[in-house]
């Protein structure tokens, strides 16, 4: 006698459940300057005939500005963290950093870039703090994966 098969019910709840899936780009960290956070401006092959590459290097390089702003050392920052460890960091619970607020800015954007120019062209970009600051990643809505069974 055989043994019987077992099948994973979580396996099948998670595919019914999980939404499609689509093809994405991703736009990695450049690492030329050191370790402040900046994406590579160079066209991913992958959005050829999806966007201008003029578009595309706007959105990058209105990024690595932001990143570069909120990464900038001022008397301000220099400041904010001086007030910090007189407070025991409390002040955090009522402030937000100069980093926190570019984020925000930073996600502003990225929902202005999607409403105005990505989402038209079936494109999404996701915001790189979503993805820990490591890369940015475009889906591509017009493309969906099939999933093999």
């Amino acid at each position: 006698m055989s043994p019987p098969t077992i099948r994973s019910s979580q396996g099948n709840a998670a595919s019914q459940t999980q939404g499609p899936q689509y093809a994405k780009v991703f736009v990695q960290r450049d690492y030329s300057d050191g370790t402040t956070v900046k994406f590579m401006t160079s066209f991913p092959q992958g959005l050829e005939n999806k966007i201008e590459r003029t578009v595309f290097e706007y959105t990058i390089n209105q990024l690595n500005t932001y990143f570069a702003e909120a990464e900038k050392a001022s008397c301000k920052t220099y400041c904010e963290g001086c007030f910090a460890c007189f407070t025991v960091y409390t002040m955090f619970l009522c402030a937000d950093t100069h980093y926190e607020k570019c984020l925000r800015k930073v996600g502003k954007f990225i929902v202005e870039q999607n409403e105005m120019v990505y989402l038209p062209r079936g494109l999404l970009l996701t915001n790189p703090a979503e993805r820990g600051l490591r890369i940015i990643e475009i889906t591509m809505l017009d493309q969906p994966i099939v999933a093999r069974t």
